[in-house]
């Protein structure tokens, strides 16, 4: 098996140049989906040892497509899998069978993180709890559950997806506009940013654990996250004390802050101050405006939005886009061509940027976290189902003997079991 911690000898883009900053780090990932992989991948991405323990039916998501990747034995895997677990090791293990805990139990030993997606209660009723089993045997140990509402509460212990906790933490009515209603956000945010958080709350941990010699628990939900992004619609509502309601593509704190369209492209134009207003009034031509009594300050133009939108599109609607926001851009100024997916991906600065990494023919999003010293990024290609089965086993002690009587008895599973 090759050295996770180490960088890839193969040639790509966005490839790890170090051992990464958390390098030495082993991780026990027995989550599924979206919101733990993409915590765990992040953790990967940065040098720790991410060994993905799967069920004997395997992530789901390796199902969620097409689009697939088709490999030479028949199976197939899931751009939804492929987009998230990277750089892991993976083995298929049945906990639902004592023995399978067992195999858990060894492979938690000298590990510094174990992070799951089981329903609250769950881990308890097989003899994994924290307070009860986990902490006492392995006191370094921090445990971060990743659910939809955790244990307590009127929802503790429910299941949790993405869309429906945009729908029940307020994220969903704040999108889209008056004419369509409450609108999904078209990526899955709420899940995102829980794994996202969950890495936050994990350093927290490990930097904590520096002072004390302790792990802890980490109690992680899609429901808390989701409630996180409500800003300013929260902030303004504490203030005010009127319902947030959708407002598409303005901001309901700022003027100018919406999309107009060019003669070459639909841009993005913003402005967070007074001061910025004017200049960008001077780079458009119409100077005028800065000094008319309706668009004097951020309030007055809020009041009066409708009429700014008017002003500005009669004067955008003849320029060419893309060359009219580098201008503005290169003088201070916030504003953006609306790009589709596929342009942004081959723009010049995504490349520059490497936000787009490749390995083999692995194509995926680079990680976003650009360290000076310990620079992180691709380091293996997201693995087969139980790819690494025997060697994760082997590294832990497991003879030859005690795998192929594991894999006899069901305990590890080579295949997926449908």
């Amino acid at each position: 098996m090759n050295d996770a911690s180490a960088p890839p000898a193969a040639t790509g883009k966005g490839l790890a140049k170090s051992a990464g900053a958390l390098a030495g780090l082993k991780v026990i990932d027995l989550t599924r989906v979206l919101g733990g992989p993409y915590c765990t991948m992040i953790l990967s991405d940065h040098g720790a040892d991410v060994i993905k323990i799967e069920p004997p039916q395997g992530d789901e998501v390796r199902d969620w497509g097409p689009p697939f990747v088709e490999h030479e034995d028949g199976t197939r895997d899931a751009s939804y899998f492929i987009g998230v677990n990277r750089n892991k090791h993976s083995l298929s293990l049945d906990l639902g069978k004592p023995e399978g805990r067992k195999v858990l139990l060894r492979l938690l030993e000298g590990a510094d993180i174990l992070v799951e997606n089981f329903k609250p209660g769950g881990m308890d009723k097989w003899g994994l709890g924290y307070e009860a089993d986990l902490e006492p045997k392995f006191p370094g140990l921090i445990h971060c559950r990743v659910s939809g509402f955790g244990g307590h509460g009127p929802m503790g212990g429910l299941p949790g997806y993405d869309a429906i906790l945009q729908a029940m933490t307020g994220l969903m009515s704040i999108n889209g506009d008056p004419s369509t209603g409450p609108m999904r956000m078209g990526t899955p945010i709420v899940d995102l940013a829980t794994g996202l958080y969950s890495v936050i709350a994990i350093l927290m941990a490990l930097n904590e654990r520096h002072r004390s010699g302790r792990g802890q628990f980490l109690d992680m939900t899609l429901h808390d996250c989701g409630m996180a992004l409500l800003h300013p619609q929260a902030a303004n509502f504490f203030l005010n004390g009127r319902r947030p309601m959708p407002t598409g593509n303005p901001h309901p704190n700022l003027a100018p802050y919406e999309k107009y369209q060019t003669a070459t492209c639909e841009i993005f134009l913003a402005s967070g101050n007074d001061g910025q207003f004017r200049k960008l009034c001077e780079a458009l031509g119409v100077p005028g405006l800065a000094a008319d009594p309706r668009f004097l300050s951020n309030a007055d133009r809020l009041a009066n939005r409708q009429a700014l939108i008017d002003a500005f599109a009669a004067t955008l609607v003849a320029q060419d886009g893309e060359a009219l926001c580098m201008k503005l851009l290169k003088m201070g100024l916030p504003a953006g061509p609306v790009r589709p997916v596929d342009v942004s991906m081959a723009a010049d600065h995504t490349a520059a940027r490497e936000m787009v990494t490749e390995l083999g023919d692995y194509r995926g999003l680079g990680t976003p976290i650009k360290l000076s010293r310990t620079p992180g990024g691709t380091r293996g290609v997201p693995p087969r189902f139980a790819e690494h089965s025997e060697e994760v086993l082997a590294r832990h002690g497991f003879t030859a003997e005690e795998i192929a009587a594991l894999e006899k008895d069901g305990i590890v599973h080579t295949t997926r079991r449908r």
